[in-house]
């Protein structure tokens, strides 16, 4: 293995681990993936789309009723503190600390009728369609490593799923894996930190090239001394590794520094600092996404807030709302502003509700009955309200839509029906949702 550090340095990400250990060609990612391992998938031919998904996950459940489903006709032990405004769709009102995604209604579309989570506490139901328990038992993989395996890349050097969650204090809250599909679709972890790494923080672009060289001469004396396949290939995909460590594409993309400084300013660059023991609000992650998907990477996985407000949900909400305001209506402006509103398409959403009733810490509680979602572009149809809660916000009264349907229409935005198969390691074909699933019919 070919350590990429420079001199020695005692910084430490927040979960202890050295910076020093995240530059080795051979150790670039999770879970023991290394970056040739991740490279030596072949490409697949015949892909099916060059569109994009990203997916921005809300660890701990945001409150349905206090933001897009607002009950004013409620109890007061049930309508919560915040007025409604209107939006740009005649008779839809949103919280009033939603005034910009209330202007970009007609950009996106809100289904406020999502059954069929569970009160579960993790990212599992969201980006494998299972509950964490199954998806770990039966090896689920996550939506980004689906599509990895079957749409590929769409070039030798952008990876096609980059996972910018951070290390969260909860576990069940972090990234699931790839399961039975193997270490080849795993993700690319890449968030700030990582980006750090990547620029070759601790080594100059020349002692790179010099280790590179001595890579190659060993691999060139191997290679005389066997001449075996397996010795070829392994040559070949660290090649390939370097070329991702070495290009530019990526390491632009994810450099929000070069960006028009007007843009990231609409995004509002909020900060990398963990909320509670779930994600940060950090804007630049959103801004990220969306370079990153211009770069050629097909999913973009992004954790946003911590929404589990079991006490003082209103003055969390007031404090933490503008700022997601501003991030996501910034990501679906952009989106269509730069004409990509038929290839990328935008998900919002958390693993479940909040209780309509308010606790005696002026709290709401878990509620896996209803919830909230929000899809833009991807040539889904915008402007829509779908579904509809009781007047409690408790029950889906109209148009219930099943998450896995939530997760079945991001899939088709790529090319992807719930009948495809995926195969394991063992080529063993695998069903990626539960039967009888359906993409969201008003959305498509």
């Amino acid at each position: 293995m070919l350590n990429l550090t420079g001199p020695s340095i005692d910084s430490r990400f927040c979960d202890g681990v050295s910076r020093r250990s995240f530059l080795k060609v051979g150790s670039l990612g999770v879970g023991g993936l290394t970056l040739p391992q991740l490279l030596s998938a072949e490409e697949r031919q015949g892909t099916k789309s060059s569109k994009s998904v990203i997916m921005v996950y809300l660890s701990g459940g945001i409150s349905h009723q206090d933001t897009f489903d607002l009950k004013m006709e409620a109890p007061d032990e049930i309508r919560g503190e915040f007025q409604p405004i209107d939006t740009k769709l005649p008779g839809v009102q949103f919280c009033e600390l939603l005034p910009q995604l209330s202007q970009a209604a007609d950009k996106f579309s809100v289904i406020r009728s999502v059954v069929g989570l569970s009160d579960e506490h993790s990212s599992f139901q969201n980006l494998t369609g299972y509950r964490m328990g199954v998806a770990q038992r039966d090896g689920k993989p996550t939506f980004g490593s689906v599509v990895s395996q079957l749409n590929g890349p769409l070039d030798s050097i952008t990876p096609p799923f980059v996972d910018l969650f951070p290390t969260m204090k909860h576990q069940p809250y972090n990234s699931p894996d790839s399961g039975l599909l193997g270490p080849k679709y795993q993700a690319i972890k890449a968030d700030g930190e990582v980006l750090e790494s990547m620029k070759l923080r601790y080594i100059s672009a020349d002692q790179f090239s010099r280790r590179r060289s001595l890579l190659q001469q060993l691999d060139d004396f191997r290679r005389e001394a066997d001449a075996a396949e397996s010795l070829v290939t392994m040559n070949h995909t660290y090649s390939k590794a370097f070329d991702v460590l070495t290009s530019s594409k990526l390491v632009t993309a994810l450099d929000v520094e070069q960006e028009d400084p007007k843009v990231r300013e609409r995004y509002g660059k909020g900060s990398p600092k963990h909320l509670g023991d779930g994600a940060p609000m950090w804007n630049d992650q959103l801004l990220q996404a969306r370079r990153l998907v211009e770069a050629g990477v097909r999913v973009v996985t992004v954790a946003y807030g911590f929404w589990d407000t079991h006490g003082n949900n209103f003055s969390h909400l007031r404090k933490h709302l503008p700022l997601f305001d501003t991030g996501i209506s910034a990501l679906i402006e952009d989106i269509h502003s730069r004409g990509l509103q038929d290839d990328v398409t935008v998900l919002v959403w958390g693993e479940f509700g909040r209780t309509p009733k308010i606790n005696d810490k002026a709290g709401r509680d878990h509620w896996a009955r209803v919830s909230n979602a929000l899809f833009s572009g991807g040539g889904l149809q915008p402007g829509q309200i779908i579904g509809a809660t009781d007047k409690t916000g408790g029950e889906a009264l109209d148009r219930p839509v099943h998450f896995h349907d939530v997760l079945s229409t991001a899939y088709h935005t790529l090319g992807i029906s719930p009948d495809d198969r995926m195969l394991d390691t063992a080529g063993a074909r695998l069903q990626i949702l539960p039967p009888g699933v359906r993409p969201i019919r008003e959305l498509i």
